[in-house]
């Protein structure tokens, strides 16, 4: 089930010498519709604030490029919630150039919090009851 959909617009300075996306794009882009998925619940930092702690960061991230994204393409990214665990989240990224695949890509991310121990991943289950609110589930 698509959580959120997020487009983006690709541009020259988007692209290598050789007129395609410089791939380094393709994750921020990723990072791009996980925070825009966020903001309904008041974007990262107030989800931070909310739940005391330092962020929700990535522990797992790879992408498969399946067909060259150009200048002048709209990118539309379907984020999906793949799994919940107690300490983390599986992500899936589908993005498309009409009805062509040109990426697939997966993260795995953790509520990072700060204690005694140092940073650890905390539990997350606040935050999946937040997300559930707004309709991701």
């Amino acid at each position: 089930m698509d959580v959120h959909i997020f487009s983006q617009p690709v541009t020259f300075g988007d692209c290598d010498p050789a007129g395609i996306v410089f791939y380094p794009n393709v994750f921020r882009w990723v990072d791009a519709a996980f925070h825009d998925c966020l903001r309904p619940a008041g974007g990262h930092a107030a989800i931070c604030r909310r739940l005391g702690a330092v962020g929700l960061g990535l522990i797992d991230v790879n992408a498969r490029f399946r067909s060259p994204i150009l200048d002048g393409d709209r990118v539309d990214l379907r984020l999906s919630i793949e799994s919940w665990g107690q300490r983390s989240v599986s992500l899936a990224y589908r993005a498309c150039v009409g009805d062509k695949l040109v990426f697939e890509a997966r993260e795995v991310r953790a509520l990072f919090i700060k204690g005694d121990a140092g940073m650890t991943a905390g539990d997350l289950s606040p935050f999946r009851e937040m997300m559930e609110r707004q309709g991701h589930g």
